[in-house]
């Protein structure tokens, strides 16, 4: 089938690379234009863009998707099918353009974890498992009739970061799975059940930070859903303090919720409100990210000092 592919994200790149080992026709690539990061306000590609770059396919860069330019430019593409991989929320005009109709690889098993973050959520609530979904794209968000379905394994050292990855090329080979299928009518659409509905909504600043109220395993939980990106965050010494790897007991301390419990040669200790977080890695405001126990070894720490 001729395809023309939409994404952005590195979680895109292997669906973009397996479609173009099989015997489908990529048309173009559809991304968002480069966006100025880091300090020197470098314009930098997408990952998309950049993989398209490297595979010598035609690229389109916009953020008009309703401007009748794009409209335009994609009609006359005729594309059988729009494969969609972590883009954005396609206009009903966009939607109908495509013969065949448009086909989302989502990061759950739909309808749970609709949204713009669902693997983030999945952490962050402690499942065991979660998935990959394809799914007919209809102007509602994430409500498409379902094509096929994949389960994934969460492991106990699974970050945002690992589960991604692997979700990223495990969602390739069900996308071209799905667009085989889809070109020889061998696969059944099904309706979901929005009884059975779940939301992930975008991770903002404020979910970022952490309330040492909560458990120590919602905490951690927490902090395996942000890293590496953005990281959860708290204040010490009046300084920002990401942590990015933990581990917990269910145990308390005499302490206070928020204060340091324990301090060990490569980890510390902070009650919460229920058990212990034990933290392994972080990054202070302005430094490197780096192991706790490098950060021991460049601050005093007292036990009760408070986090916040």
């Amino acid at each position: 089938m001729k395809i023309v592919f939409m994404g952005n994200p590195q979680f895109a790149v292997p669906s973009l690379r397996k479609l173009v080992e099989s015997d489908h026709d990529i048309l173009s690539v559809v991304t968002n234009p480069p966006k100025p990061a880091g300090r020197g306000k470098q314009l930098i590609k997408s990952p998309v863009a950049e993989c398209a770059k490297e595979l010598n396919l035609p690229i389109i860069e916009t953020d008009e998707l309703k401007s009748e330019n794009f409209l335009h430019t994609l009609r006359d593409l005729n594309g059988d099918v729009f494969a969609v991989v972590a883009y954005r929320i396609l206009p009903k005009k966009v939607i109908n353009i495509p013969l065949k109709g448009a086909i989302n690889l989502h990061g759950s098993l739909l309808p749970k974890y609709r949204g713009a973050a669902p693997i983030q959520w999945a952490l962050i609530n402690g499942e065991n498992e979660t998935g990959l979904t394809t799914f007919i794209i209809q102007p509602k968000v994430d409500k498409g009739n379902i094509l096929l379905q994949k389960t994934i394994k969460i492991d106990q050292d699974d970050n945002y970061g690992s589960l991604a990855e692997k979700m990223s090329h495990t969602g390739a080979e069900l996308l071209v799975n799905t667009v085989d299928r889809f070109e020889s009518e061998n696969v059944e659409q099904y309706n979901q059940l929005d009884s059975n509905a779940t939301l992930a909504p975008k991770i903002t600043p404020a979910l970022t930070n952490i309330s040492w109220e909560k458990s120590a395993k919602e905490i951690h939980n927490l902090i395996r859903g942000l890293a590496p990106f953005p990281g959860a965050r708290t204040v010490l010494d009046s300084k920002t303090l990401k942590i990015f790897k933990t581990k917990y007991i269910e145990e308390n301390s005499t302490n206070n919720s928020g204060e340091i419990s324990n301090i060990g040669k490569d980890s510390f200790n902070v009650q919460t409100g229920k058990g212990q977080l034990i933290v392994l890695e972080v990054q202070v405001e302005g430094k490197r990210r780096m192991s706790a126990g490098d950060f021991l070894r460049g601050v005093q720490l007292d036990i009760g000092k408070n986090l916040n």
